[in-house]
């Protein structure tokens, strides 16, 4: 059961997830607060959405989709205790497997209603 909320949740996560990304280029104190909010929402969307069926497919894109937005809060993390640039890593591999699961679970789901 999908809540009405989560697509508004999850935009809402995301562009303070960008735009404390982009504030932090600055050094500005309070980016990584933003950014981390913003991880956070983005990441209890992807958490708390089930998938029910069968597919191993799926369900591993899932598995790789959750990893993804852990990393995501992780880096948030990594930016307030850290002061160097670890995080930029962390971001970079969760972006990844958010962006690969992204086109790929649409894509196996379509599959599997044929």
């Amino acid at each position: 059961m999908t809540n009405k909320y989560y697509p508004a949740i999850s935009v809402i996560g995301a562009i303070l997830l960008l735009g404390g990304a982009i504030i932090q280029i600055t050094q500005a104190v309070w980016a990584p607060y933003v950014y981390l909010v913003g991880a956070i929402l983005f990441a209890y969307v992807q958490v708390t959405d089930r998938y029910e069926g069968a597919n191993l497919i799926i369900r591993r894109l899932r598995r790789q989709q959750m990893l993804g937005a852990a990393l995501l809060v992780l880096a948030g993390v990594m930016m307030i205790l850290w002061h160097r640039n670890e995080w930029i890593l962390c971001l970079t591999i969760a972006a990844i497997l958010e962006l690969y699961t992204a086109f790929r679970i649409p894509q196996e789901e379509q599959k599997e209603k044929q």
